[in-house]
């Protein structure tokens, strides 16, 4: 599984509209409306990296009122939540 954090610019009148847009795409897991310099992050959880393309590219930047977006791709989670699954292991 390839997770993908896509930083998104929007119209400032058209925020609403573009995360619902986004949202519905297949392979946007959440999208989220943020404060700083960007004003959507979506999270994309895909199979393969001609999957995220499909997703990045051919669909969420052309959803209207998407100005601009920057695309991180993550190595590895961690978490609390992993970090005590994997130390538990064998402890039971």
């Amino acid at each position: 599984m390839i997770t993908a954090f896509v930083f998104i610019r929007t119209e400032s009148s058209k925020i609403p509209e573009a995360a619902e847009k986004i949202s519905a795409i297949p392979g946007v897991s959440e999208v989220y409306s943020v404060t700083g310099e960007w004003d959507l992050i979506a999270i994309a959880r895909v199979q393969q990296h001609e999957d995220l393309a499909d997703v990045v590219a051919d669909h969420l930047s052309k959803v209207e009122g998407v100005v601009e977006t920057t695309t991180h791709i993550a190595f590895r989670a961690y978490s609390r939540h992993d970090l005590e699954a994997a130390f538990s292991i064998g402890l039971e």
